[in-house]
């Protein structure tokens, strides 16, 4: 490792203190009435029972590999390493990865084939471990984790999620993950039931993301740009819905901090199923997306993701 990297991430003193296997257990046993995320399903997932993800004891993997299409401070020069787990805990009607969260695009994975995934990809030189939609498998990435911190895995952890998390699960993961990236998409609780299956998301994301920047504070980058530890806000700018973006972007900088890192995303399309809401069916104009950023800084927000 480059001298870049030699910062121990905080769940390698978790677990030479047997505190990460600890946590470890317990998520798995919440697994058995299962409120790992925020719907909340209450089914046996230990015993074989699927809730709203479809996902039971194990966690399925749709793809791993070095990832150069994420924000800059996670890329690097070496790119990022992401995990994409399959399923997901939202029912995005846009969703442009549908074939792995709609469709169940994936393979189940064991406890110890998920830590070599892990140490697959510092072998390759990734910058971090990219946990993308890992919400509902929470417990699985733990004992993974644990597996892969006793062989040698000394990388940031990513949590890369749409938003729709629980703070006791997060609290699980204080001290373990390194740097929070959820997408706040609605600030309308009624757009994100129609449009994620995704009951109160705005309370739940608001509380989610005041917890992820109570553990790991605004993001830090290390001498070559790369990001070390702290939150990054995505928001994906959705076609005429620039009053959610504005409450968005206020309450990021009005309650968690006005040096936020976001990423104010313009890359929406009609994908999936919205082209079934007409007030969906197109994509978002170039306007449309010059005036969210403008919002973005007209409230208060300065640093922008590239």
């Amino acid at each position: 490792m480059s001298s870049a990297d030699s910062t121990v991430p905080g769940y390698v003193d978790l677990y030479r203190t047997g505190e990460l296997t600890r946590r470890a257990e317990e998520a798995v046993r919440r697994l058995s009435h299962c409120v790992i995320c925020a719907q909340a399903c209450n089914v046996n997932r230990i015993g074989g029972e699927l809730g709203f993800c479809r996902t039971g004891r194990l966690a399925l993997v749709s793809s791993v590999g070095r990832h150069f299409g994420e924000e800059d401070v996670l890329v690097g020069m070496r790119g990022s390493g992401t995990i994409f787990f399959a399923n997901c805990n939202l029912a995005c009607v846009f969703c442009q990865n549908y074939d792995i969260s709609a469709c169940g695009f994936g393979r189940e994975v064991s406890a110890s084939t998920l830590a070599e995934m892990m140490l697959s990809l510092q072998a390759k030189g990734c910058h971090n471990i990219n946990l993308v939609s890992p919400s509902h498998v929470v417990p699985q990435v733990l004992e993974a984790l644990t597996l892969a911190a006793e062989e040698g895995l000394r990388l940031p952890l990513v949590y890369n999620t749409g938003g729709y998390d629980v703070v006791p699960t997060l609290r699980l993961l204080d001290g373990i993950v390194d740097i929070y990236m959820p997408d706040f998409k609605f600030a309308d609780a009624g757009a994100a039931e129609r449009y994620s299956s995704a009951p109160g998301y705005p309370s739940v994301a608001r509380a989610a993301i005041r917890e992820m920047h109570r553990q790991v504070g605004d993001l830090v980058v290390d001498e070559d740009g790369v990001a070390r530890r702290g939150l990054i806000l995505r928001h994906l700018v959705m076609p005429g819905r620039l009053n959610d973006t504005r409450e968005i972007m206020r309450f990021l900088a009005r309650e968690i901090s006005p040096d936020t890192y976001v990423n104010v995303m313009g890359q929406y399309r009609p994908a999936h199923r919205a082209s079934r809401y007409p007030e969906l069916s197109r994509s978002l104009g170039i306007s449309e997306y010059r005036k969210a950023v403008e919002i973005a800084g007209e409230e208060g927000l300065h640093r922008f993701a590239r």
